[in-house]
């Protein structure tokens, strides 16, 4: 690397002060490549410096440090189509794989078109047999119960477990630019009408006595993938009450969201609401920093 484009500290000062004043990460990069720097190492320099800046600010606030998260490539819809075209698969649907809305204040992105059609009831006629009420982990030990929150039933796929799951879990780690091995298996959720699942947080709570004994299968949660395998008549649509924002079950369509660390602070409470006509079926997948075994 060229003297000049050393990452010094007067450059870790000028970067965070960009991104204090409100300068999206992409400006910054912009700035930087037309000051001669090449576009991986001005990545590289604004990468560690806002891990380095992030780290130091939870440690003097006593949260817990962030982790690297799922970011989905193209997310403004360019590489979309390109993402589409790469996984050659028959499959998908005919719309193109699309970006719907993104909030950047709270990591959420809704996909249109990530599923087709035919995707969808062959997620549903494999899972309906195998569907039991849904269960939450237990905080003090580790396990699952039933719990009234969540008035589902559900069922969990293993990792590839099929040549359905497996092609739609390397679409998603193509999408997400996650390693596959890092996901956990698919889970189908129905809801009947008037079924819901109040609002939570998918990450697992560290402060929990239960916790140490679920990551030691491949770390936290570190982003969530809900996919939509019907359309209801009324009711069913994902929540998140900070952000405001409501998310329409469509068949076909899904909503991603990331959280850096086991944290209120990621503002990614959500929740089902109830379904009032009809039933709600849902494939979900989530994300571990690690590979889940």
């Amino acid at each position: 690397m060229p003297a000049a484009q050393q990452i010094t500290p007067e450059l870790q000062r000028w970067i965070v002060e960009q991104l204090s004043t409100g300068q999206a990460a992409e400006v910054v990069l912009q700035a930087m490549c037309g000051s001669g720097w090449t576009r991986d190492v001005a990545g590289q320099a604004l990468e560690s410096t806002l891990h380095g800046h992030l780290v130091a600010h939870a440690q003097a606030r006593g949260l817990p440090p962030p982790a690297r998260v799922p970011e989905p490539m193209g997310a403004d819809g360019s590489l979309l189509h390109a993402i589409d075209a790469r996984m050659g698969s028959p499959s998908a649907c005919a719309g193109g794989l699309r970006v719907l809305a993104s909030l950047l204040n709270q990591r959420i992105i809704v996909f249109g078109g990530l599923l087709s059609d035919a995707e969808c009831d062959d997620l549903i006629e494999l899972a309906a047999a195998r569907l039991a009420r849904s269960e939450t982990v237990e905080s003090l030990t580790g396990g699952s119960q039933i719990n009234d929150s969540r008035t589902s039933d559900g069922m969990f796929f293993e990792r590839e477990e099929n040549l359905l799951c497996s092609r739609i879990e390397q679409r998603i780690a193509t999408l997400l630019a996650w390693p596959l091995e890092n996901g956990e298996g698919l889970q189908v959720l129905r809801y009947r009408t008037n079924a819901e699942y109040k609002p939570h947080y998918d990450y697992f709570d560290p402060l929990q006595p239960g916790t140490p004994a679920v990551l030691e299968r491949g770390g936290q949660r570190v982003a969530s993938l809900v996919m939509y395998l019907n359309t209801p008549p009324r009711g069913g649509a994902t929540v998140f009450p900070e952000a405001h924002f409501s998310v329409l079950p469509i068949k076909g369509h899904a909503v991603f969201f990331s959280y850096d660390r086991p944290h209120p602070m990621t503002r990614t409470l959500h929740g089902g609401a109830p379904v009032l006509d009809g039933e709600k079926w849902v494939a979900t997948k989530w994300l571990r920093e690690r590979r889940f075994d």
